[in-house]
């Protein structure tokens, strides 16, 4: 695109460049005019700049442009107040309460109230809905607002924090809510970055610092920041007064990539491009360390910061006891309807057939046009109490209590380090004892991402075989003692391909600071075999070989990206001045090598080394493109890669490197136990396929005949990885329209957990049900879900995932039946009043039924357990029935519908049948039916709970003698309507009688049929009790017993897999063999390897978890 201004008759300005770059060359003009003011030349600049800004505008909205140091540009853009709150003092109510109201269980409670407020249906006084309506939304809406204090406060301390910033050439302190974007900001030690910066200068003489990203990544070891080479050899006094413009793009919150340009003014840099990338920047929230001073221009700031862009409130997981409570709750209100809409229109057939007769009920003989709706109303009323509207508060308090317990949890505590496991997730902890898949990644997961040099192959010749470790190869040292040229080559490889920093201590000892852990190791093993790094200083590097000091000039440097798979570099050799290309990377990425493959065998992460001398002319042709794309907005990426690829060619292969990650302790034991659970692993890893074969074995991923038990996906691109599976799944018969493996096990309806500790596992983990995070070498990032390492994934699943969910599936299905045993006795009261909704309970009474005397004693299910911890870890086996769903089901909720049915007829029959024939007061009847309640309640929580401490004996029986207490104290006050009445009935030997009643036909078939279930037919859990209260053998009768609870159930879905197991493709095998859904089959060929198919040594424990739903 060519450009021309004609500034007089005399003279013009020509320019041929890409638009935004031409914008850049007009803001210098434009400020090198004013320095040397000629006024038709600036205002002529001034027009064209307008006129340049209008035809690229479209491109202009795409970017911004930042003057450096000074103040006339800083209104453009916003200033540095961090805001993260989610409501003000005025908004507050309002916005909570439209918030709440948007849930359909809230909405239902509201309109059950709003309807109670019409007096001529209300069959209860309006505060047995409102009070407990009110207290649970002011408990939520408290919690709200103590959480957005909490920000607000967070927010004031960052806004108001001290930091220094440079204006009219000297150095001022601000608050940091008053920085602007163009500022140049002023670090010392240990400071935290208040915005995103450009890094200026350090006080590194190599123009390097080292910032800690823990609070933006997650990731701890500390990374390297680097100035722009425009920047290089400035003194801080220069850095006060400089002048330029950057140019960049519009915020986003990619904290991996920052495409821009910086252009400085004179005297700095003669109108030159400075590309900018990530590594010249320091972001917010960082902290600046081991660096004296540093200082940067303020790029984004307040919520336009990458940090900023990123927050938010995380999508909130819906469990899968959740979503089965939705379910149940649905089916409930229809339930509801049909006894309303049954009821209603009954009561209005007795209204008119038989009340009217009836000389004590006064009815107009014409009503008003709702008279119809009357009846059916007041019924809905009345049964709105079958859902529970305390189950929601409740949940939600267990749930904080398992998360507490998992933190508390000593032996999940990493003795190492001193960290405890942290679930930042308190709703999700009954999941984990339903998952199916775990998918972990490898490095830093199953491994510890420690690397360690072990062996190498130069020139054919392999090192370290014999020993296991090259280091103490005494062939190695004799060549390199020899100075034989290719292993002096593959040792400088070692030393100069790479990113890392090295430090000289004051006592002379050399450190490294590397990004990667494979270049710490290659670097570390180099200088131990005497090819050592000792300094970087801007672009001169210099290496010490056996007391020879070599030094070499860094050209350029091609960093590594996963589509090439490799990093290079462009040095010249100071000491003959030849241009070298240094490459390491994949071995299919430089050169397939046949000791590749003989180190993946062992398990080790390989590498190849290249080397390839260039010819100045090449080399100078290359560099102006490699310019060129480096100083490109758009795109970088993609042309950077088409660039290198023009220099990475013809090779020449030195050799390769192997390095060992060691398994983590406990990784195998931990594996091996979860799969006798039931669980199945996919290990998701990019190494090659050897390597991950032979971690697979060391891990006990699969047996020592992998055969039938491996699913390979090849393809050099994410594409052609998804196609596979894609063609993988939909020949089992699943499809999805987004091939990625954890949303596809997700839609198949299989529980899932993914497992990592690096930045790059981050979406892995939220997609999935439950993202376990792991606090190790590669950071925090992944460490959202919860910090453990691996060998804690054992007890986490088995001991905290198992009982939190079955609390959770009695403290739910309790709620329900609590519920409905009281709605179900105010039916049958209507029944017996003419079908008119009228309550037998008074509105006091409904109040402190569902807020008091039944809540307290079963939230202290968080504490009870069905088997010791010990016992569990022993069979994990017994997981099954929670994978499986059979302690919250349809099933299971019609038991608990069925008990409360049965229980409210007794309680009502033995109540009327006892008072009927009495001249009892409607309240006196009313509070033998309550008591009559409040024992069945207290016994069902007993014979429910499987363990007892001091806290449940405290709850249950305390509150059952305080529900005594309260209503004597209610007795004596004569302007309530219960006045006595408590004193009457405990004097009554009928009151007592009745209660005796009431529990023995109440709870006598419970408990017959408990006993013929546990003596005759025992499940697993059952065998298991008795052999803990008898201390016989445990473990050892498990599989048995649980192989012939099993094969009844799956007797007929075996016998179809049998029949048709000759008929499958053996590709999968793996799939179908260790997947809960066994009946899934294969009706094509598929194109890709595998191996043919064996019997799974897992296929027996993990083959049935499904198949259980159905029983």
């Amino acid at each position: 695109m060519l450009f021309t201004f004609y500034l007089d008759s005399s003279s013009s300005l020509h320019f041929d460049s890409p638009a935004p770059q031409l914008v850049g060359d007009l803001h210098y003009i434009l400020l090198k005019s004013c320095i040397n003011p000629v006024a038709k030349q600036k205002e002529l600049l001034v027009g064209a700049l307008e006129f340049l800004v209008e035809c690229c505008k479209d491109q202009l909205a795409m970017k911004r442009f930042i003057y450096i140091n000074d103040d006339s540009f800083q209104d453009s853009f916003c200033d540095n107040r961090i805001s993260n709150r989610k409501y003000t003092i005025l908004n507050f109510l309002p916005k909570n309460l439209l918030e709440q109201f948007s849930r359909f269980m809230n909405q239902y409670f509201l309109l059950i109230a709003c309807l109670q407020l019409w007096p001529l249906i209300t069959p209860v006084n309006p505060a047995s809905t409102w009070g407990p309506l009110i207290f649970i939304f002011a408990v939520s809406a408290t919690k709200e607002a103590w959480d957005d204090y909490n920000r607000y406060l967070s927010d004031k301390k960052a806004n108001e924090r001290k930091v220094w910033v440079v204006k009219e050439g000297t150095r001022i302190q601000i608050e940091a809510q008053d920085i602007h974007v163009g500022n140049i900001v002023w670090l010392r030690e240990n400071d935290e970055i208040p915005c995103d910066l450009v890094l200026t200068g350090t006080s590194d003489p190599q123009g390097i610092c080292f910032v800690e990203t823990s609070a933006l990544d997650g990731e701890t070891d500390l990374k390297t920041r680097v100035i722009p080479s425009a920047c290089i050899g400035l003194a801080s006094e220069q850095l006060l007064k400089i002048k330029g413009v950057i140019e960049c793009p519009n915020p986003d919150n990619d904290i991996r990539r920052f495409d821009s340009n910086m252009r400085l003014f004179p005297p700095f840099l003669d109108n030159d491009i400075c590309p900018l990338t990530i590594n010249n920047t320091l972001l917010q929230s960082c902290y600046l360390r081991n660096t004296e001073w540093a200082c940067g221009v303020a790029v984004y700031t307040g919520n336009e910061t990458k940090l900023g862009m990123s927050r938010g409130i995380a999508e909130p997981k819906l469990t899968a006891v959740d979503a089965m409570i939705d379910k149940l709750t649905g089916a409930i209100f229809l339930f509801q309807l049909v006894v309303v809409v049954v009821l209603g229109f009954a009561g209005n057939i007795w209204k008119d057939t038989e009340a009217r007769k009836q000389w004590y009920v006064m009815y107009p003989s014409e009503g008003p046009w709702y008279e119809l709706l009357i009846i059916p109303l007041r019924f809905e009323l009345l049964c709105s109490i079958m859902i529970p509207i305390s189950i929601k508060v409740s949940l939600d308090l267990v749930k904080s209590v398992y998360a507490k317990f998992i933190e508390w949890d000593e032996e999940m505590l990493d003795q190492d380090t001193n960290t405890p496991a942290h679930a930042a997730n308190t709703a999700i902890s009954e999941d984990l004892g339903q998952v199916e898949y775990i998918l972990t990644d490898k490095t830093g997961t199953l491994t510890e991402n420690r690397m360690v040099f072990r062996r190498c192959c130069i020139s054919g010749i392999s090192y370290g075989n014999e020993n296991g470790d090259a280091l103490k190869d005494a062939a190695f040292l004799h060549a390199i003692s020899n100075n034989v040229p290719d292993v002096i080559r593959f040792l400088t490889v070692m030393t100069i391909c790479n990113t890392v920093t090295p430090i000289k201590s004051t006592g002379g000892a050399m450190t490294y600071k590397a990004l990667s852990q494979d270049e710490y190791a290659l670097v570390n093993a180099a200088s131990q075999l005497h090819m050592v790094l000792t300094s970087k200083s801007g672009n001169i590097l210099k290496v010490n070989f056996r007391g020879a000091d070599l030094q070499y000039e860094i050209l350029d440097i091609l960093e590594f990206t996963s589509d090439r798979k490799r990093m290079s570099v462009v040095v010249k050799d100071c000491q003959n001045e030849k241009i070298i290309l240094l490459s390491k990377g994949a071995d299919e990425a430089i050169l397939p090598h046949a000791s590749a493959e003989q180190y993946a065998l062992l398990g080790l992460r390989t590498l190849c080394f290249g080397w390839r001398e260039l010819d100045e002319c090449e080399y100078v042709e290359w560099a102006r493109m490699f310019k060129e794309a480096n100083s490109t907005l758009t795109d970088r990426e993609w042309k950077l890669a088409e660039v290198c690829q023009k220099l990475e060619h013809h090779l020449e292969i030195l050799g390769v490197a192997a390095i060992e990650d060691r398994l983590q302790d406990g990784v195998p034991e931990t594996i091996e136990t979860l799969r006798k659970s039931g669980i199945n692993f996919w290990m998701l890893t990019g190494d090659k396929q050897n390597t991950a074969i032979q971690i697979a074995l060391s891990c006990n991923f699969i047996s020592s005949e992998p055969r039938g038990q491996l699913l390979f996906l090849n393809g050099r691109t994410q594409d052609e990885v998804f196609r596979s599976l894609e063609m993988v799944l939909r020949t089992m018969k699943i499809t999805s329209s987004e091939p990625k493996l954890v949303e596809l096990l997700k839609s198949c309806d299989f529980r899932t957990l993914a497992i990592g500790d690096g930045g790059n596992d981050v979406r892995m983990i939220q997609q999935a049900d439950i993202g376990v995070g792991i606090s190790g070498r590669e950071g925090l990032q992944a460490a959202r879900a919860a910090d453990y390492k691996f060998r804690f994934l054992k007890r986490l699943i088995l001991v905290h995932g198992r009982y939190s969910y079955n609390r959770t599936a009695f403290l739910s299905q309790y709620s329900f039946y609590k519920s409905l045993l009281l709605c179900f006795i105010q039916i049958l009261f209507s029944l017996f009043s003419g079908v008119s909704g009228s309550s037998l309970f008074n509105s006091v009474s409904l109040m402190a039924y569902n807020v008091f005397y039944t809540s307290i004693p079963v939230l202290t299910c968080f504490l009870d357990k069905d088997l010791s911890e010990k016992t569990v870890m022993q069979n994990p086996q017994i997981l099954v029935y929670c994978q499986a769903g059979r302690l919250l089901n349809p099933s299971t909720f019609a038991g608990w519908f069925g008990r409360s049915a049965y229980h409210a007829l007794v309680v009502f029959l033995v109540t009327m049948h006892a008072y009927s024939g009495e001249k009892s007061e409607m309240e006196e009847v009313s509070m033998v039916a309550l008591s009559g309640c409040i024992w069945l309640q207290v016994l069902v929580v007993t014979l429910e709970m499987n363990s007892f401490t001091i806290l449940q004996h405290v709850a249950i029986w305390g509150n059952f003698l305080a529900f005594y207490l309260i209503n004597s104290l209610v007795s004596t006050i004569p302007r309530l309507g219960m006045y006595t009445i408590m004193f009457r009935l405990f004097r009554q030997p009928s009151y007592w009688i009745t209660m005796i009643l009431i529990f023995a036909v109440g709870m006598g078939p419970v408990l017959a049929i408990k006993y013929f279930r546990y003596t005759y037919k025992p499940n697993i859990i059952n065998i298991l009790q008795q052999n803990e209260r008898s201390g016989g053998p445990i473990y050892a009768m498990v599989k048995g017993n649980l192989e012939s609870q099993i094969k009844p159930v799956d007797s007929d879905l075996s016998s179809l897999s049998i029949s048709q197991a000759k008929s499958r493709n053996p590709v999968h095998e793996p799939l179908l063999s260790d997947s809960p859904t066994a009946t899934r089959r294969s009706v094509g060929p598929s194109a890709f390897d595998y191996f043919p198919a064996t019997q799974s040594r897992f296929s027996s424990s993990s083959s049935y978890s499904r198949n259980l739903k159905n029983n």
